[in-house]
């Protein structure tokens, strides 16, 4: 369901309105990429300590930045958890005064807004010190783009010293209205596992196709067949997704491709969609390989 926010006072104040604005901004005009986000963790860390009592570690998972603000009575330790690499990806041309300054990167998943929130959310937070129950830390997750930044965070310890009894995190949703917030009981937001394909054949000149096998034809089929895992294997009352995001072959315009490359991934929300759509992907493409007497190789992960 969606629902409407009544906002604190603290949080309703122009001042963090114009902050989280600013601050997304700021941070939208310079994303850094998965495990490189040196610039963004410098920017964090130093608004956390800006802030005053807030503990800043900073070098966690590579990148990381952590605040632990101590609240003045004694509770148990939320987790407060936002994301901060962009993506290698170009930003459309834009007259936008705050558009990404760096080529080839761009802020386009929102973590520029997630950031914004939590910096927000920590400030307020520090000003409301006196009435804390217990123990707030502030998470600064780098990689979170495929990367797997926030398991390396776990394993360096980040839900220890002190001890975190829950968690939060959010994403934005371009999709709702501005002042909604949308709950879910079970998951929210899919499992997303990448895939590359290597389909390989037989060039040869585009005049004598009969001795060749076509790495671009099958690649072809790989995509229109791997369309029906979702609509024909998946139940209806389950959800998933199957996206081929790339394909390369071929170079030149009569000659027929030996080699074809395709990435992408597939998305799900239980643990049984996630191991039939593999198990699909595998099973077409050997069908497939066979039926035109190409090598597939398929790696998942």
């Amino acid at each position: 369901p969606v629902m409407p926010i009544a906002l604190l006072p603290e949080v309703a104040d122009s001042a963090i309105l114009d902050y989280m604005v600013r601050t997304r901004r700021f941070l939208h005009q310079r994303p850094e990429i998965a495990y490189n986000e040196h610039e963004t963790a410098s920017f964090v860390a130093h608004e956390l300590e800006s802030f005053g009592a807030i503990e800043v570690t900073r070098g966690i998972a590579r990148t990381g930045v952590v605040g632990v603000l101590r609240g003045a009575h004694k509770g148990q330790c939320v987790m407060l958890r936002a994301d901060m690499d962009g993506l290698p990806v170009q930003e459309v041309e834009s007259s936008l005064p705050y558009r990404s300054q760096r080529p080839n990167r761009m802020h386009a998943c929102g973590h520029d807004g997630h950031m914004a929130i939590l910096l927000a959310a920590a400030r307020i937070l520090t000003g409301m010190k006196d009435r804390i129950k217990g123990i707030v830390k502030f998470v600064f997750q780098p990689a979170e783009e495929g990367e797997a930044g926030g398991r390396e965070m776990v394993h360096e310890g980040v839900l220890k010293q002190p001890d975190v009894d829950m968690a939060f995190g959010l994403h934005l949703w371009n999709y709702m209205q501005f002042g909604t917030v949308g709950v879910s009981s079970g998951p929210v937001t899919a499992a997303a596992d990448l895939y590359s394909i290597t389909v390989k054949g037989s060039g040869g000149h585009g005049s004598t196709p009969q001795g060749t096998v076509d790495a671009v034809v099958v690649a072809a089929h790989l995509v229109q067949a791997y369309q029906t895992i979702v609509s024909r294997n998946v139940p209806p009352s389950e959800a998933g997704v199957v996206t081929v995001g790339t394909i390369q072959g071929g170079f030149k315009d009569n000659a027929i491709a030996h080699e074809a490359v395709l990435t992408g991934t597939s998305r799900s929300y239980t643990k049984q969609t996630q191991e039939l759509i593999e198990r699909r992907m595998r099973e077409i493409a050997t069908g497939i390989g066979s039926a035109f007497g190409a090598q597939i190789d398929l790696h998942i992960g």
